[in-house]
């Protein structure tokens, strides 16, 4: 008697056992095996937008030429980095909102620009934003952002 409930114990462990095995293998070994990429076409990594010359004027508030500018100040390390240049003189080329430019001026930019030693275009935009630093370092300008530095007589790309 003791025999035969021993095995009746045995019999119904041992499908127990066969379906904790069976159900513990993986279906898939891959899971990029299954993955579906629905924006294939649409996505572009490692690609920037670069505006040409036209489209920084035509976007911009205030286009200077000077060749007399200076990186005064920078932050970096928490948020976003903020670079502010200062130029002593320059000619105007395009405004709409102001006449009459007054030396030096101040602007501020979220990039750190490549300035060359030859007279170049500033494209600026009216400043959003950043109000204390604004009100402390008195700044009305902002470098227009994807425009790249174009030296005058250079055509883009």
């Amino acid at each position: 008697m003791k025999i035969n409930m021993y095995t009746f114990r045995i019999l119904y462990c041992i499908p127990v056992f066969l379906l904790f095995f069976i159900s513990c293998e993986k279906e898939y070994k891959s899971p990029n095996y299954y993955k579906k990429d629905l924006f294939e076409d649409e996505r572009h990594e490692g690609e920037a937008y670069i505006m040409n010359k036209k489209e920084c004027i035509d976007g911009s508030d205030m286009v200077l030429v000077s060749s007399d500018i200076k990186l005064v100040d920078s932050s970096s390390g928490r948020g976003r980095s903020i670079f502010i240049y200062r130029l002593k003189s320059g000619m105007t080329e395009k405004t709409t909102r102001d006449s009459v430019v007054t030396y030096p001026l101040q602007f501020l930019s979220n990039q750190r620009l490549k300035l060359k030693k030859d007279s170049m275009y500033i494209f600026l935009k009216k400043l959003n934003g950043y109000r204390f630093i604004a009100e402390e370092k008195k700044l009305k300008y902002q470098w227009l952002k994807s425009a790249p530095v174009y030296t005058v007589g250079t055509e883009s790309k």
